[in-house]
């Protein structure tokens, strides 16, 4: 089987990585991969408690905190495989995960990237991704395919195109990778991996998805809790993705809408439930966009209606 890098990038957690590290070296044959571990940043340095887990590792620590496209991008500098995985450390592997990968990007050359079914770790009989609906370009939404249902074997023999890819599970080529380029460190959190699938249809590559496998990710089902880092790079990228991937007047329309509907609405909902902490948040977000309008602009091929 051809050599598959799996990258994944640990900051402040170090317990999940461990369990990563232990998932693939139960389920996965050394000859087979290599593991690429980005820390990023992070306040301890557990390199030493890493490599004694999984002695085969190549560790790279880096002095700053790259973001997660950054992160990943590092770990691709080193990496030596055919195959690429980008994993999230809070992700556990099943048996014959990779195999069922990679045998799926041979069947159908077309694939660009690649994302199994995801399920909640604490639920497995719960989905938390089986795809992705377009992006709707006038609110810059879209759904994710399966999220909450309960998982019934409905997507085991499933293997199609979708719109996007997760972030928590992507495999694709090194040779397309080295073509189309790595993923856009502009977004630092959150919509880096829908602007790199957007890099990918451009190139004539395919966005795909199969559930004839799947990964156990740790993510809460409640979606995380609000916070400062999340309001803030979820409000600046939704405006940043659509400025990348539109022509001006989809981003006159766009901007209309999310700023006279969207924003208002979710201000108001943040007063209402007593977070006016996170006021500010969505208000530095549109301000860098305003410092930031000259260079993304229509510097993508368009999204199409």
């Amino acid at each position: 089987m051809a050599l598959t890098s799996i990258i994944t990038v640990n900051y402040n957690q170090p317990r999940v990585t461990l369990d990563l590290l232990s998932s693939i070296k139960k389920h996965c044959s050394t000859d087979e991969i290599e593991v690429i571990l980005i820390d990023n940043a992070s306040e301890e340095d557990h390199e030493t408690r890493f490599k004694t887990h999984y002695p085969e590792l190549k560790y790279i620590r880096s002095d700053v905190n790259l973001g997660f496209a950054g992160g990943n991008n590092l770990g691709l500098n080193h990496a030596t495989g055919e195959y690429i995985l980008m994993i999230n450390n809070d992700t556990e592997l099943i048996p014959g995960f990779i195999k069922q990968l990679i045998a799926e990007m041979a069947a159908h050359p077309e694939i660009g990237i690649l994302s199994p079914l995801i399920l909640y770790h604490d639920d497995p009989d719960i989905i938390q991704y089986a795809g992705y609906t377009p992006i709707n370009l006038i609110t810059g939404r879209n759904k994710t395919i399966g999220l909450g249902d309960l998982n019934k074997g409905q997507y085991a023999n499933s293997s199609h195109q979708t719109s996007f890819c997760h972030g928590a599970a992507m495999m694709c080529r090194k040779t397309d990778i080295d073509r189309i380029g790595m993923m856009p460190e502009q977004y630092f959190l959150y919509y880096e991996e829908l602007d790199w699938c957007e890099m990918f249809k451009r190139a004539g590559k395919k966005i795909w998805f199969s559930g004839k496998t799947h990964i156990l990710h740790k993510e809460s089902m409640s979606v995380g809790k609000e916070s400062p880092t999340k309001t803030y790079f979820i409000a600046r990228n939704r405006l940043l993705f659509m400025r990348r991937n539109t022509n001006w007047i989809n981003v006159m329309l766009f901007s209309t809408y999310y700023l006279l509907l969207a924003v208002p609405k979710q201000l108001i909902g943040y007063l209402v439930k007593g977070r006016s902490d996170l006021v500010p948040y969505v208000i530095k977000a549109l301000l860098w966009n305003s410092f930031h309008s000259k260079n993304h602009i229509g510097s993508r091929t368009k999204l199409t209606l």
